[in-house]
């Protein structure tokens, strides 16, 4: 029983089924909660836990699903191919915006943890939180981080950023489509990029362009901010 349950095909199928499903509740309810990342995740995490399959053997299951993401990275790449002339045009506001961004965002969070009283293994696991995972935890790994932590702070902050972000937006009547791409690229990376998508074409693009700018720009100010701090 426990050899079929880790197969491949039933990995496959479970972890594409559970987070069908989840779009499907999510879209149903309305229930920020349900967020389709946030339900799949608990479920996969309680069936490995209980079925006593490890990691290794799940994500060796599912490869095909992290094929895929890497090759989803060419929709952001027509996306912002069809909305060049804009981006060229706000070039440098993107770039200063996303610089501020990036600074406030690491200077905060360095802040807030070291009044908390967090230890300085934690504080270098969480500084990049708003970046994309492979970045987060390639910068995580090189200031000796934990690479585990980094994950889930970066998972977190890209599902709480898709789901305040639109409210927040809409709350202080943020208009322009330019901001709101940046806005949600920059604080919520990939998952605040496909909530943008949603948004337009203009603010879907920018929030691909802000993910890149904003995961060069934290690699440079994380060694620079940590002699600061």
């Amino acid at each position: 029983m426990n050899e079929i349950l880790s197969s491949e095909v039933f990995l496959l199928t479970l972890t594409l089924g559970t987070y069908l499903i989840a779009v499907w509740l999510y879209r149903k309810t309305g229930f920020k909660l349900l967020h389709p990342m946030l339900l799949s995740m608990a479920v996969i995490i309680s069936f490995l836990k209980l079925t006593d399959i490890d990691y290794e053997t799940y994500r060796d299951g599912t490869a095909v699903i992290e094929l895929m993401l890497g090759l989803s990275v060419v929709c952001l790449g027509l996306l912002l191919y069809e909305q060049i002339d804009i981006i060229k045009g706000n070039l440098l506001t993107i770039s200063v915006s996303v610089f501020t961004v990036c600074i406030i965002g690491i200077g905060s969070v360095v802040l807030i943890a070291k009044y908390m009283g967090a230890t300085e293994d934690i504080i270098t696991s969480i500084q990049p939180k708003s970046v994309t995972t492979p970045i987060a935890l390639s910068i995580s790994k090189n200031s000796v981080g934990i690479e585990s932590l980094t994950a889930l702070v970066v998972v977190y902050t890209g599902i709480f950023g898709s789901i305040a972000g639109p409210v927040i937006l809409r709350t202080i009547r943020v208009k322009n489509r330019i901001a709101k791409g940046l806005a949600m690229g920059s604080a919520a990376h990939a998952v605040g990029t496909a909530e943008a998508v949603k948004m337009g074409a203009t603010e879907g693009a920018v929030s691909g362009l802000a993910i890149g700018i904003m995961g060069i720009f934290t690699a440079i100010l994380i060694p620079v901010l940590q002699t600061i701090f």
